[in-house]
């Protein structure tokens, strides 16, 4: 099973590797003036948005025929995100409105944010693969009887935390020693484990483009998945093969499952998530030769 992070540009990667993959997750920055250490993230927005189609296109080139992407962005951005993937070819599924667990953020004169957006996308018209996956929320107060068997995951997610709201939010946020979040944006592995067994099976590729904390390789190798993340920061980077080699508890899947109970092919899907178990540094060996990695 492949496991890596490369420490490169993605597109310089998509142009030179040889892999398919079946999956991508695309969360690249948003061009809001965050700071980074590699990356201008206040371009002008028309070089923005023709870096993103040309990210895209690269994307679909490789992609497996019916394979999918979900792009994820700001709420403002969904008709910019839509041309783009129309302009590269991929066919419109879904748009995904993750309302995250947080507080909403005040803006004057409108109505607070509080929600980001995924669109699904396919290569062709049909995925090649979806899991119905089924949940069991909360009852809502309108709702008299418990549920026997849960209900399918619907476009709108508003029961998955962020990470990089203005509250401490657990022991997941990879922290640097003096208690600052790594990366202000890390996603989470909830997120991922939603969208990697809905449009995924074990054996399969995933990709992750800006892969920062590697929270991407972290979910599909539990899934029994391979995975290749690509991470141009270097700092990034040795910070995601250390999460890598130093599994921690929290990063683990398996604490989710019961989430998914009610799913028909739950167990099918999954995949053998005890090889997280055996996952050692020695599995990287070979990959940290070729990056020079110590």
């Amino acid at each position: 099973m492949i496991c890596d992070i490369y420490n490169n540009d993605c597109i310089d990667f998509l142009n030179s590797t040889e892999y398919k993959f079946d999956l991508t997750f695309l969360d690249p920055p948003f061009n809001q003036n965050k700071n980074y250490n590699s990356h201008n993230d206040k371009m002008d927005p028309v070089e923005y948005w023709n870096w993103m189609q040309e990210v895209c296109n690269k994307i679909f080139d490789k992609t497996s025929s019916g394979g999918a992407i979900y792009f994820m962005q700001r709420e403002k951005n969904v008709k910019d995100v839509i041309t783009v993937l129309e302009k590269t070819n991929w066919t419109f599924q879904n748009l995904i409105i993750w309302k995250k667990k947080s507080s909403a953020v005040p803006v004057k004169n409108k109505y607070g944010k509080h929600y980001q957006i995924i669109v699904f996308a396919t290569k062709g018209n049909k995925p090649r693969l979806f899991n119905k996956l089924r949940i069991d929320p909360p009852l809502l107060v309108t709702e008299k009887y418990k549920r026997p068997n849960g209900m399918y995951v619907t476009d709108v997610w508003d029961d998955i935390r962020e990470l990089t709201s203005g509250y401490f939010a657990g022991e997941e946020p990879l922290r640097l020693p003096n208690g600052k979040r790594l990366h202000n944006q890390q996603a989470p592995i909830k997120l991922l484990l939603r969208i990697i067994l809905s449009s995924s099976k074990p054996g399969d590729f995933i990709f992750d483009p800006f892969c920062g904390t590697a929270t991407t390789n972290i979910v599909s190798r539990q899934l029994s998945r391979n995975s290749i993340g690509v991470e141009k920061d270097k700092f990034y980077f040795q910070y995601c093969l250390k999460r890598l080699k130093a599994f921690r508890d929290v990063d683990k899947i398996d604490r989710f499952k019961d989430d998914y109970k009610y799913t028909e092919n739950l167990e099918e899907i999954w995949g053998s998530s005890y090889i997280v178990k055996e996952f050692k540094p020695s599995q990287l060996t070979l990959f940290e030769k070729k990056q020079n990695y110590k």
